[in-house]
């Protein structure tokens, strides 16, 4: 039977991994993989095959609405009309808006983004028998585990 289980790459997984040494599996049937971290910067703009779920129109859309109302609140007034200044308004809105939205992502998320420094995560994969498979599963579970699988033969 094989358990497949990630870590964070912390101290953690080496007890874990001396615990289960301890506990009679041979360091033959102990398999640890680090996984590469990510070294380009991530995308601000999706595409249509890509989508991190962050919006960049959200804001603009609202100030959009606003400034619209109020250029056609204020058009009444002046010489172009209500449509126009409230067109006006919402264009200007929206540009408002985006810009504000991506300053955020661009320069205060921008460490988020990258995610330098951060230790990617172990696959740690463990062959043994059937009858140690549960004392395997819980030894990873109380050191941390993010997941694991069993896998028979």
């Amino acid at each position: 039977m094989q358990l497949i289980s990630t870590f964070d790459n912390n101290a953690f997984l080496e007890i874990a991994i001396s615990m289960l040494e301890k506990k009679g599996i041979e360091k033959d049937n102990i398999f640890a993989v680090p996984l590469d971290s990510r070294t380009e910067e991530r995308m601000v703009f999706d595409t249509i095959h890509r989508s991190d779920g962050i919006s960049l129109i959200d804001i603009g859309m609202a100030l959009g609405t606003a400034f619209s109302v109020i250029g056609a609140s204020i058009g009444f007034k002046l010489s172009w009309g209500p449509i126009y200044w409230g067109l006006i308004g919402a264009f200007i809105g929206f540009m408002v808006g985006f810009a504000i939205r991506l300053y955020t992502e661009l320069v205060l998320k921008k460490k988020k983004r990258l995610l330098k420094g951060k230790q990617s995560e172990v696959v740690l994969i463990i062959d043994c028998e059937e009858s140690q498979a549960e004392l395997v599963e819980n030894i990873l579970w109380n050191h941390y585990a993010l997941g694991v699988a069993k896998l028979k033969e």
